[in-house]
């Protein structure tokens, strides 16, 4: 994935995730992401950081 801005259709696409829950994690500050007139965009590399992060933390 090259360092592209996604919306977040294409995030939980991404993730395998439903769109809800994408908004929701990204509304409580758990998903990386940013606010564009109102609609939520994710930088590629910060959702790999995150992804990476996320592996790291696990038990």
């Amino acid at each position: 994935m090259t360092d592209q801005i996604l919306t977040l259709k294409e995030v939980a696409a991404y993730l395998k995730l439903a769109e809800k829950t994408a908004y929701k994690l990204a509304a409580e500050g758990k998903l990386p992401g940013f606010k564009v007139g109102g609609s939520w965009r994710f930088k590629s590399a910060d959702v790999e950081s995150w992804i990476e992060e996320k592996k790291r933390s696990k038990p």
